[in-house]
Order: structure tokens, then sequence, then C-alpha cells
């Protein structure tokens, strides 16, 4: 559906001159493999064709995550917004609509319009300012907030997370003795994810919410009258358990910890779970299980390319290795 409720207009043949150029560093992931060769060799016309099918006048600004791109684009009643196009591979985002349809605007980015079929949404544009600026406690407070706007009951027809976790867990299974984790902690994390998988799903997760994931937007307080607020983009959802969200802020800006790691990562997950009303022992279950599969995840990457551990994904393994460390009890 266009904007507004609008069905698009038939598809036609679209202006070269609408053919974006894709960043460098974007084009770049061709090197993962023939997937986001073909997805990358299809973007550019298929951007153009969105723009024409959906009315939208490029601003052109561009913007990318590590699997999607972002541009600016104008609706034909003049408001700004962002058309986003997501890698068709990305299973994770599958469901990206249903949760912003499912959020409302509450705590998340404005859903206008989605082709689920070709991976596209139409959002509302926000601010480009982040949480990265904050103090990483202050940032953890935030997140922690928008945790208790976001975990809404579970939604029928949403993909749930158990199905992912006991793959990822068959993985670290297989390549038990081969991983470069230590296997006590790869022990640990195979056990700690049966335990957790016993209890039902309960709540809608964000699946990848962490500072960057966060922008400035505004909405109507009580009064009416709009105020600042953060909210949350880039989601990739599933039926799953509230602790589950909070590995990611562990992890990201991993340099700030300096010499002080464990004393730092506790910090921001007991910031977190107070924040967002979350169970201290299973959001340190979830942490060390999703920090396991984070670092299985980059040599998994390598074993499939025939190659050596690069130095990006030898400093990803040593953090994530670093943090499981921290969360381990007492």
């Amino acid at each position: 559906m266009a904007p507004g409720g609008r069905s698009p207009p038939p598809r036609h043949a679209v202006d070269c001159e609408l053919v974006i150029e894709l960043p460098a560093s974007l084009a770049a992931a061709a090197e993962r493999g023939p997937a986001w060769q073909r997805w990358l060799a299809a973007l550019p016309r298929l951007h153009a064709d969105l723009l024409s099918a959906w009315r939208l006048t490029s601003t052109g600004q561009v913007w990318h995550g590590h699997c999607s791109l972002v541009t600016g684009v104008r609706l034909d009643d003049g408001r700004k917004a962002a058309l986003k196009i997501t890698f068709d591979g990305d299973n994770e985002s599958r469901d990206e609509h249903l949760a912003l349809r499912r959020w409302g605007s509450a705590g998340a980015v404005t859903l206008f319009s989605a082709d689920p079929t070709r991976r596209a949404l139409l959002l509302e544009r926000l601010s480009q300012e982040t949480l990265t600026p904050l103090w990483d406690v202050e940032a953890c407070e935030v997140v922690g907030g928008l945790y208790r706007r976001l975990h809404v009951p579970a939604l029928p027809g949403l993909q749930g997370l158990g199905d992912y976790v006991r793959g990822w867990v068959a993985g670290l299974e297989r390549d038990r003795a081969e991983v470069p984790i230590p296997r006590r902690l790869v022990d640990q994390a195979i056990g700690s994810a049966r335990e957790l998988l016993a209890d039902p799903a309960v709540v809608v997760v964000h699946g990848d919410l962490h500072y960057e994931n966060v922008l400035a937007g505004a909405r109507p307080g009580p009064d009416g009258t709009l105020a600042s607020t953060w909210l949350a983009i880039d989601p990739k959802p599933m039926n799953g358990w509230p602790e589950y969200e909070c590995e990611p802020m562990l992890r990201n800006r991993y340099a700030e910890y300096g010499e002080a790691v464990r004393w730092g990562v506790r910090n921001r997950l007991e910031a977190l779970t107070q924040a967002g009303g979350l169970d201290w022992d299973r959001a340190r279950a979830w942490a060390l299980v999703r920090a396991v599969v984070g670092a299985h995840w980059s040599f998994e990457e390598a074993q499939q390319a025939r190659r050596g551990l690069s130095a990006t994904e030898r400093t990803h393994i040593t953090g994530c290795i670093s943090v499981a460390k921290a969360v381990q009890a007492p």
C-alpha cells in the first residue's frame, strides 16, 4: 500500500536519473557472497522503482546499516520520510513491519507503509542524534525505559526467538572443539540456553537495541504539544523473553571499559535491569548465551568463506568472551 492507505500505481519504466549510487562501504558487502552480490546488483533499480511506486522524491541523503540501505525522501504531501530496503537474506528482520505496526509509534519509529515482498519500509524521518554521546549508564537507563514500552505481549504470526536459539545452540555443539572460545563458556552457554528455553516466550523483543539503534524524535506530551523523546529503530523482532535484550548494550562501546571490563559490564547490566524491570539472573544468563553465540558467528563466517579470522573478527570474539566472563556468577 502507498502512504495513507492508497494503492501504489502500476509499475512502469523508471527514469535512470533516479537510480542511486550505492555507498562504497555498503557495496563492499559483495564480499559476503553470491546472495549479497545479487541483492546489491538489483538494489539501485529497486530503490528507483520504490520511489516511483510510492510517489517519493529523494532528498539525496543516504545511510546504511550492516544489511540495509536507508535514504531520505519526501512524501507527495511534502512530509519528510525515510525509505529503508533490507537485504532479503536477513531473516531476523523479516517481521520488522509487524512489530512497528504493533508498537504504533509508542517507543519506536512510525511506519508509514510497507512492502514486505521487496523488504521495503517507508518510515518517519527522525533526527540522526543517537545515544552514543551519553554516559553509558545514562544511555542504559534510556534503553531500559524503552524495554517497558516495547515489550508488548507476544504477537501471533511473529517468528519465535526459541527457534533461532535452538539453531545457535546446535551450531555451538557442532563446533565446540574448534571454535576459539573457552570450552567452559561454550558449555555454560549451551546449558543456560536450554534452561532459558524451558519457559514460554511472552513478549515481543526488539532484538538489537543498542546505542545507535535509538534516535531522537518527538511525540505529543500530556498537554498535546510535541516533546522530544528517544525512539527505537531497526528492530529484529521476535516473540521472546525480555531479558534477551540486554547483551548488545554490554558489548557496544566496549573500548570504554578500559581495564575495568567486569565492573563496567555489570554496572551497565544493573542499570538496564533496574530501568527495565528485568530479572538480574535471567538477564545475566541471556547475556552469556548471546555473547558466546556472537563470538561463534564470527568463527562461522570465516569457516563458511574458507578463510582465517580477520583482525576485526578476532577483536569481536575477544570482546564477546570478555562480556561472557564478566556476567558469570557470582
